[in-house]
């Protein structure tokens, strides 16, 4: 196996689906005081999300609640109530090329820009034959970091040396 070229700087963010995002808001947001800093609808991604964040600057964590546009449609972000986590990573087409030859299954869509407006691709939740590894039922979100996310994280790794 060759060398990693990338490295997974931190949680980016961890995504929360339900039928009704209301209900995922009483408790994220008034009872838990999240701020909701965006909102994201996608037909293709069959979902109406409220992207709230934990903490601020580059290291703040993104919440997303979200629900089905049609919950009788596919993917279906409620099946799942924690329908994902996502990953900074530093370099993300280093990162899917390598996994890629190591056998990580990908979810279809390649490489795009995401809800937050970060380039974006997803670790399959089971692997095939084919490509065998996969997030054993979870669904993982590697998203760019950008410039000020990855010269925070250095800053912390290297505070803590």
């Amino acid at each position: 196996m060759s060398a990693r070229p990338f490295k997974v700087l931190g949680v980016q963010q961890i995504a929360i689906g339900g039928l009704d995002k209301s209900k995922l808001q009483k408790l994220w947001v008034d009872m838990l005081g999240l701020e909701v800093t965006g909102t994201f609808k996608s037909e293709r991604e069959n979902v109406d999300e409220d992207i709230c964040a934990v903490g601020t600057g580059p290291l703040k964590v993104e919440v997303d609640l979200m629900q089905p546009l049609d919950p009788d449609k596919k993917p279906a972000v409620h099946t799942t109530p924690l329908n994902h986590v996502g990953l900074w990573i530093d370099d993300l087409p280093a990162a899917v090329a390598w996994l890629g030859a190591q056998g990580v299954r990908f979810a279809p869509g390649g490489i795009r820009q995401g809800a937050a407006g970060f380039d974006v691709c997803f670790i399959h939740p089971k692997g095939s034959d084919e490509l065998p590894i996969g997030g054993e039922g979870v669904l993982i979100e590697l998203v760019q970091a950008p410039p000020e996310v990855i010269s925070a994280f250095t800053k912390l790794a290297q505070a803590s040396h």
